[in-house]
Parts: C-alpha cells; structure tokens; sequence
C-alpha cells in the first residue's frame, strides 16, 4: 500500500544556478514528522546519437562530482520555458556540433528520487548533419566516435559509469533490436 507525505513546511536553503535546496517538513498518514533534503533541479535530457556507419557519439568531459573524466551521452538541463525535444536539439548541436533529422524519446527516469527532482529523458538522435551552436564555456568536451555495441558492452561492463549512459545504451539497443536496426546485427 502506498505511503503518502504531505509537506507541512517547505524551507529554502540556498538557490544556484543549476540546482536549489529546500529542507521540507512532511508528516506521514500516521501522522510522523520528518524532514527531506530537497535538490531542485529542473529536468535535463539525454541523447543517444547514432550515425549512418553504426557508431554513437560520445563526450568526455571532467566530472567534478567524479573527480574524474567519464565518457558519457551528450546531454544538458533545460532552460526556463524550454521543451525537452528543444533542449535535446539545442545540446547535440552546443556539445557535438551536430543536428538531428530524427529524435526518438526512448523514456525517462529520476536520477535519486530520494533526494532530487531532476527528471532525465532520453533520446535516440538519428540523421545527424552539422550544426553547430556555442558550447557552454565552462565545459571542455571531446567527442568520440564509438561503435555502438562496443559502447553498449563498455556500459554493461562497468568500463562507462555514468547512470544515464548506461541507461541510454541500454534503451537504446531495445528500441534498435525491436525495429530491426541494431547496428552490427547480421
């Protein structure tokens, strides 16, 4: 049976440029109170983008969470008023210099529901053509061109540790696989 809060106060804790904090005070059905650690975020999406010749392309970039550079997905967080399908196109052409003809929303999921709003949908980007806008300034990225079962068993292996590549990957081969189009299949 589902258990529901009911926040009986919410408290700002400090606002950023990407993410908020609140502290909520909720009161369970049995009348319990607690408190949750909220971050803000306001959703952010990721793409898949696989080329004519079977490869996706991915980014490396330092993670200062990770302390390290991970190969990733392209992806970005929306921008106030933004569509997802706009934010997906906006940051395959700022993070690859790329285009998509075709995008295919493969689902969504939370990042830690325990603690963050952040909702992340992901994309498969097909028909890529060049175009490309500023990246943001704070970021170096390097693209790398992968095949995409290479990519997909580097994922299932734990050599990329990035959640929303992996799932990416993942969604992605699904959808590939039921259409008949999962690049290296005979």
């Amino acid at each position: 049976m589902p258990h529901q809060e009911h926040i009986i106060n919410s408290q700002p804790i400090f606002s950023g440029r990407v993410v908020n904090l609140r502290v909520d005070t909720i009161q369970t059905a049995t009348g319990q109170t607690y408190q949750r650690e909220i971050i803000e975020h306001p959703g952010a999406v990721a793409l898949v983008p696989l080329d004519e010749d079977g490869n996706v392309i991915l980014v490396q970039q330092y993670r200062a969470g990770a302390g390290q550079d991970l190969l990733e997905i392209p992806a970005g967080g929306l921008e106030p008023g933004e569509t997802r399908e706009a934010c997906a196109r906006r940051e395959l052409q700022e993070e690859v210099g790329l285009r998509p003809e075709e995008l295919i929303e493969l689902g969504d999921f939370y990042v830690a529901a325990s603690y963050t709003t952040e909702r992340i949908t992901i994309y498969l980007a097909r028909g890529l053509r060049p175009s490309a806008l500023e990246g943001d300034q704070d970021e170096e990225i390097a693209a790398q061109r992968v095949p995409f079962r290479r990519a997909l068993d580097m994922a299932l292996v734990n050599e990329i540790r990035d959640s929303k590549t992996i799932i990416g990957l993942v969604w992605a081969a699904r959808h590939l696989d039921r259409t008949g189009s999962l690049p290296g299949t005979p």
